[in-house]
């Protein structure tokens, strides 16, 4: 039975309890979401507390570093703002917490290193498997999120050492520093303090989805370039190589990685693995700009290659006060430039082909669920409106 009809059954049987006994519904499990205010994190705010969620009735709790932001306020989520690069902090904020049965682990931190990666992002995950396992008597599993760069290494490395695609789970880890290595060791010996906690690990490429503090949102960054563009007359240019513009490229829905987190936590057969996680389907950089320039009514300046490649981060660093102007005139959620745009990112994931996964491993596992990349695309970009983060 498909995890979907499966969820829809238990949905039905709830409603009929309902009518039967008014009585508050007892919570069947309870997700405690690190990360709550990220890219993933966001949807599985949403998903979760649904009536019809498989696993549910689910209790969440949410934990981020930032006060909590007005866009992720409407979630059923108990908000817990914590820094877990603090011990101590962590301790304080999350050992109460003794009814937690599912870990979702979907944050990072970014250092300029990828040895300065590996030892803050090993901390954080650290702090909180070293409070949560020992007070949550009822934990049953916790899901980490890494990574495509399991495949190709760090951005630092230049991907000298990736895989040949399509990128499959099996394949062995590369000969180089990794902070998503120093993750799943991490998991893979935490897990052993608990007997019957199990694990899994999930594997996006870049994701389209609605986050706007995320430091790695590329819908997010070219819809704020994109309207900067329109609001000085200036041609929407591709800011990336010939190869990311003509060949193939593929996306990571996070509504589609939160639901996968979600079946690996309470499907049996998907315990203890690592999963791939993209939408199914491939497109080309150059037919969904044109996708962009028409949601922005800009003018699509498609690839020029007589400016020898672009760098956004060069190009909008005088642009703060620029995006200051457009929040006023249009009325947007106040933001900074350099909270809604982080240039390095669309810049490193644009300056090179875009490798392809398969999705075989879930498949055969029973994780069927799909998105349509141009219909996640254009949903994700109609959220980013909706919450007047650009106009």
């Amino acid at each position: 039975m498909s995890w979907w009809w499966a969820g829809a059954i238990g949905a039905a049987k709830k409603k009929l309890d309902a009518d039967v006994d008014d009585a508050p519904p007892k919570y069947q499990s309870v997700g405690l979401v690190i990360g709550v205010t990220g890219i993933v994190g966001n949807s599985l705010a949403e998903i979760l507390p649904l009536s019809d969620t498989p696993g549910g009735p689910w209790k969440v709790y949410g934990v981020a570093r930032r006060p909590r932001p007005q866009w992720n306020a409407d979630h059923p989520v108990e908000y817990i703002q914590c820094d877990i690069s603090d011990p101590n902090e962590t301790k304080a904020k999350l050992s109460n917490l003794d009814d937690v049965t599912h870990l979702f682990y979907v944050t990072w931190a970014n250092r300029s290193t990828e040895s300065e990666n590996c030892e803050i992002n090993g901390a954080m995950f650290k702090n909180v498997v070293d409070v949560v396992i020992p007070n949550c008597p009822n934990l049953q599993h916790i899901s980490l999120q890494t990574g495509r760069k399991h495949y190709i290494g760090s951005f630092d490395s230049g991907f000298k050492q990736a895989h040949d695609p399509p990128y499959h789970e099996d394949l062995p880890r590369l000969n180089e520093p990794n902070f998503y290595y120093t993750l799943e060791d991490i998991l893979f010996e935490s897990v052993k303090q608990k007997e019957g906690l199990t694990w899994s690990v999930h594997r996006p490429g870049i994701i389209f989805g609605f986050s706007p503090f995320s430091m790695m949102n590329i819908i997010g960054v070219l819809c704020v370039y994109a309207t900067i563009c329109k609001h000085q007359g200036l041609p929407f240019k591709f800011p990336g190589a010939k190869e990311a513009w003509d060949r193939y490229s593929d996306a990571s829905d996070a509504d589609l990685i939160a639901e996968q987190h979600i079946w690996a936590a309470v499907e049996p057969n998907a315990k203890n693995e690592a999963f791939n996680t993209s939408n199914g389907d491939i497109y080309k950089w150059k037919h969904f700009w044109k996708v962009l320039a028409d949601q922005f009514e800009v003018e699509n300046g498609g690839f020029d290659e007589s400016l020898g490649g672009m760098s956004l981060q060069e190009m909008m660093k005088d642009k703060g006060g620029v995006w200051d102007e457009i929040v006023k005139e249009k009325g947007l959620t106040p933001t900074k430039l350099e909270d809604v745009a982080p240039w390095w990112f669309v810049d490193a994931v644009l300056s090179v082909e875009n490798m392809l996964d398969t999705m075989n491993k879930s498949k055969e596992y029973g994780f069927l669920g799909f998105r349509n990349s141009k219909s996640s695309l254009i949903s994700w970009i109609d959220k980013m409106k909706g919450y007047k983060i650009v106009p």
